[in-house]
């Protein structure tokens, strides 16, 4: 990795900590890493892996019957995807340090390094997914309202639909990027430092911003493996969910400068 610091005048001014520059090719050491501390931690990592698919299971196929309900949940796993991560930020930070795998309920219990900021970031997630659900409504109902479509098995069927599917890759795409930018350092970061919400989310805002072309892979990668664990009926998930949590732990690890 690079170790290169880039200090910026606005994160100067707001006494951010250092973010360093990182290469297209850390994307695959901190996927390297991340595998590394999965198999280290294994018994809890794959115990989360599986109540988050069953979780992510469970609410695709609740609202399988109200179409748009089923596409925001689907997609907007993703905004979602870094609190639940939290579980994994810990154990990879106590596989840092050589400590032992804890109790089963404690990375449950990793909120409480930082529990204000931690919940407003939850709130600010909610509110995130809530938008979305409605963004998502309305785009169903402009573009296909009169399509009889009845469950989400028949909009995936849709191929004749891609005014459809431009406008809500669009919509998403955007929304995503926000999210991803806003997410990646910060919530890693409220759990390892005593640090306020605003400073964590401009700290993971200006590390994707230095950062721009490694971290738009680093999404992709992210958004790629999501989509195969989903596709998989969230089997998969069990093991790329928390793969992809301790890979982003490093990933925190190789942008923000160590205090």
């Amino acid at each position: 990795m690079n170790s290169h610091v880039i200090y910026h005048p606005q994160a100067a001014k707001m006494a951010l900590p250092g973010i360093r520059q990182v290469s297209v090719q850390d994307t695959l050491q901190w996927l390297r890493a991340g595998m590394q501390d999965l198999l280290k931690a294994w018994p809890l990592s794959l115990f989360y892996g599986v109540v988050f698919a069953l979780l992510g299971y469970a609410l695709v196929h609740g609202a399988w019957d109200r179409p748009h309900l089923a596409l925001a949940l689907t997609s907007g796993f993703l905004f979602v995807a870094p609190l639940l991560a939290t579980v994994f930020y810990s154990l990879s930070h106590r596989l840092e340090h050589h400590h032992k795998l804890p109790a089963l309920w404690v990375p449950l219990l990793s909120w409480r390094a930082n529990p204000a900021s931690l919940g407003l970031f939850a709130l600010m997630l909610v509110f995130a997914l809530s938008v979305w659900e409605r963004l998502s409504a309305i785009l169903v109902g402009l573009f296909l309202n009169s399509s009889g479509i009845g469950n989400l098995a028949d909009l995936l069927s849709l191929q004749q639909h891609i005014d459809f599917v431009l406008a809500y890759l669009a919509f998403g795409g955007v929304l995503a990027l926000l999210m991803f930018s806003l997410s990646v350092v910060s919530l890693p970061m409220l759990l390892h430092r005593k640090v306020d919400f605003a400073t964590a989310l401009v700290t993971s805002f200006m590390a994707t911003r230095l950062n721009f072309p490694p971290m738009l892979l680093w999404g992709a990668l992210i958004a790629g493996l999501i989509a195969i664990g989903m596709a998989t009926n969230f089997i998969a998930m069990a093991v790329i969910f928390p793969w992809l949590g301790h890979a982003s732990w490093h990933a925190y690890r190789d942008l923000v400068e160590a205090t």
